[in-house]
Formats: C-alpha cells, structure tokens, sequence
C-alpha cells in the first residue's frame, strides 16, 4: 500500500490548494477515502469524506462551503479542493482509505498547508 500526497505548501489568507493522494497497492474503489488534518498542539480532525463511489460527501463544519473533497477512481486518487483558506486551516493534511465492508485502514504520509501573510 502506497499513497502519494502532494498540493501542500505556504500559502496567504484567502488563498486556495488543491491537496491529492494518489494510492497504489489497493482496490481503491472499494474505500471511503477522508482527508484529517493535524495541527500543532491539537488532536487528528476529519475534514472532508467522500464514499467510494463518490456519491457521497461530508464536511466538517469548520470548511464547509470552503473546502471540495472529490476522486477519480480510474486515477485511484482523490482530492481535497481548499478556498478561502485562513490562518486555522494550518496543519498537516493527511489521506485516510477505509474498506466498504471491514475493519481495514490505510493512511497517507501527509502534507504541510501553512496559511500565513
């Protein structure tokens, strides 16, 4: 199992990125894929989830209306589309694969988004 995560980077507020983890070692379509982040001092938070087929999303409360999360399972990728950024949106992003139908998960390595003037 490998993940790819790129997009990360400095960037000033308001600003946009464009996170992707591009996964190999696994039936990709068969996971729910999420984007969690970390930020220094604070616990892992779920940001966004996409199901497998991508029919259906959810957000936290904090980026909604902010953030995009999107896949194309025929690339075995998925994407987390970040607008409007602020400064509370610095932390380390990280891609998370959970099986459909069992107790299995797979993390990415995680990127850096820093929001900073």
């Amino acid at each position: 199992v490998q993940f790819v995560e790129s997009g990360g980077g400095l960037v000033q507020p308001g600003g946009s990125l464009r996170l992707s983890c591009a996964a190999s070692g696994f039936t990709f379509s068969n996971y729910h894929m999420s984007w969690y982040r970390q930020a220094p001092g604070k616990e892992r938070e779920q940001v966004a989830g996409i199901s497998s087929a991508g029919g259906s999303t959810n957000y936290a409360d904090s980026v909604k209306g902010r953030f995009t999360i999107s896949r194309d399972n025929a690339k075995n990728t998925v994407y987390l589309q970040m607008n409007s950024l602020k400064p509370e949106d610095t932390a380390v992003y990280y891609c998370r694969a959970r099986l459909m139908y069992g107790p299995v998960e797979h993390w990415g390595q995680g990127t850096q988004v820093t929001v900073s003037s």
